[in-house]
């Protein structure tokens, strides 16, 4: 693993991946990014090459994946109420724009390609804690692009000579992981309390998450990369479940700020519980998660507050 390209580079999981790579002393590192939802400042100081593009986009990929060993396909278009309002979007970028790296890896003899999946594959889930064996039926748009991306990816493993593993994320966060009205709870619930808002949670709050550290799942790429004749899909979890009133306490300790918070119904496609059994990445990658809920969440938060100061700081200076 000399040369690296990772899609979606300037986004959350692949900008604290670039930082692990970096540090690993991998010799090249390229980023494709479209910019849309990643941010450049994300990699400001850090001695990687940019190619700002599309997925979608041929030629950018061309740019970008020349001379690489290595391919992390991050982009994408996350989550499952995203792909409730915009489907067609969400299969564009995670079918069309998988399909279109698998074959600029396979023209350009990318030896490995790690691809970034969910756990949002499985649907309504029949058992916990959920194996890899667990039956795929989802229920989003989401979910149903992110198993296609897997099927083309072990379809390329199987037909030339490129090594595929795919990593199915349970709910990930971290530093990096910015307020999006569509994304996870963790900065959804930091956006409200950091400005004195009530928190919404959908259900009676005792359903439950496994919540993974970016910094455990950079890691799972970085091994997954680097195992040797390992191909397959892997979960990448904490192996821990929280319910959302627990994470609620933990946020107010690591904030040191206590919400408002309200109860609503639940909503479609999301799932009452989840818990990753990660024992085939245990066994395969050698992985294991190392960062505590409460310890990230500190972390996190401290993170989120200095990224508020910052766009308070670049919006008075732009308006003065």
């Amino acid at each position: 693993m000399r040369s690296v390209l990772l899609t979606g580079g300037a986004g959350f999981i692949g900008s604290n991946l670039v930082r692990l790579l970096l540090r690993e002393r991998v010799e090249n590192v390229v980023v494709l990014d479209n910019l849309t939802s990643g941010y450049r400042r994300n990699l400001d100081g850090l001695p990687v090459r940019v190619v700002e593009g599309d997925v979608r986009n041929r030629d950018a990929v061309e740019e970008a994946i020349r001379g690489c060993d290595t391919v992390f396909h991050l982009a994408a278009s996350v989550g499952n109420a995203r792909s409730i309002a915009n489907p067609i979007e969400d299969a564009l970028v995670n079918v069309l724009g998988t399909l279109t790296v698998l074959e600029a890896a396979r023209d350009h003899g990318v030896k490995k390609l790690v691809y970034s999946s969910s756990a949002g594959i499985f649907g309504e889930l029949k058992q916990l804690p959920i194996d890899e064996g667990h039956p795929v039926e989802p229920d989003t748009p989401y979910g149903c692009s992110k198993l296609a991306g897997e099927k083309l990816c072990l379809s390329y493993a199987k037909l030339y000579p490129i090594s595929c593993v795919c990593l199915r994320y349970f709910n990930v966060y971290g530093p990096m992981q910015r307020y999006d009205a569509y994304g996870n709870v963790i900065p959804i619930f930091a956006h409200l309390l950091l400005h004195g808002r009530p928190l919404t949670v959908f259900g009676d709050g005792e359903q439950t998450r496994d919540f993974v550290n970016v910094h455990d799942v950079a890691r799972a790429n970085f091994l997954a990369a680097r195992a040797s004749d390992v191909s397959g899909a892997f979960n990448i979890g904490s192996a821990t479940r929280v319910s959302i009133n627990e994470l609620i306490r933990l946020m107010e300790h690591a904030s040191g700020v206590r919400p408002e918070v309200r109860y609503a119904s639940p909503r479609e496609g999301d799932v009452r519980d989840s818990l990753a059994d990660i024992s085939a990445a245990r066994a395969k990658l050698n992985f294991e998660p190392n960062t505590r809920l409460s310890t990230g969440l500190t972390e996190y938060m401290d993170w989120f507050r200095a990224e508020l100061e910052l766009n308070d700081a670049l919006t008075q200076r732009n308006g003065s």
